[in-house]
């Protein structure tokens, strides 16, 4: 394949991905996810008035929480409708905080740009990993901190896409959750890092309704989901609804009315050498 043909592969691969993370309402559905970016963001213990780069910050989940500390805040996503929305909320609240459009593999800023940058199960889904991992190393300060959650392969969330894949043809982009393999992240940020801490953390998601309502909330408002489902027939949705329900149902520890599920994540915390 020549050079233009995979530039013109990619396009057509980023176009739909913008497609997909512009569907459903990512602001609505990451409002259950609050409590737990907190507790990830907490541990990262950022000092007021330093710069944070949000990367693939969505509605702005880690970047609203750094904002109100008093930390200078820009957020970069994919999604133009996500960057509008983060950008309300913040003016809304008269934080110090800026969100532009803009993509993980090309982020818009100089080098050396930034103290800390997160992506919180944001940058992982970027088609072309070392350009993520070249980004993030590249607009982080010397001695300054990288920080990521990724779902791993073997945590719920892994499993979830892993029962997509069943009815979804490839996407032809490496696996997302190979983020949250620590050998490959070594691989893909140790080259450009003084230290690199990983440790495999528990995201819990909690959700005032029974298992198939949360299968229906994600169909609804989380754009993968959303799209995933509107790409099948109407026998093939039955079966993945069904799938879903399923596993939901299996690692739930709410009861029959509250759904408790916890999923594995990969915490890395880089120092930029």
């Amino acid at each position: 394949m020549n050079a233009i043909a995979i530039t013109s592969e990619f396009d057509g691969l980023k176009t739909r991905l913008k497609e997909t993370w512009m569907a459903g309402d990512y602001d609505r559905f990451s409002r259950y996810m609050e409590h737990d970016a907190r507790v990830f963001y907490e541990r990262l213990d950022v000092p007021a008035g330093c710069q944070l780069l949000d990367v693939a910050c969505g509605s702005g989940q880690i970047a609203l929480l750094a904002a109100r500390d008093g930390v200078n805040v820009t957020g970069v996503d994919i999604a133009p409708n996500l960057v509008q929305r983060a950008q309300a909320r913040a003016d809304a609240e008269g934080l110090k905080a800026r969100f532009l459009e803009g993509d993980a593999e090309a982020l818009p800023f100089e080098d050396a740009s930034f103290d800390v940058v997160t992506s919180l199960v944001g940058a992982m889904f970027a088609p072309r990993p070392e350009l993520v991992a070249r980004e993030l190393l590249r607009v982080c300060s010397p001695g300054g901190t990288i920080a990521m959650g990724n779902w791993t392969a073997e945590g719920f969330v892994g499993q979830m896409f892993k029962t997509f894949a069943r009815f979804i043809a490839p996407s032809g982009m490496p696996a997302p959750v190979l983020w949250g393999n620590e050998t490959v992240v070594r691989e893909r940020l140790g080259h450009g890092a003084a230290e690199l801490k990983m440790r495999r953390c528990h995201y819990s998601f909690t959700y005032p309704f029974p298992p198939a309502d949360v299968v229906e909330f994600y169909r609804q408002y989380y754009g993968p989901t959303n799209r995933a489902f509107a790409s099948l027939n109407a026998e093939a949705a039955r079966t993945l609804r069904a799938e879903l329900e399923a596993l939901w149902s299996s690692h739930n520890r709410g009861g029959d009315e509250l759904t408790v599920v916890s999923s594995e994540y990969l915490e890395v915390i880089a120092v930029r050498a």
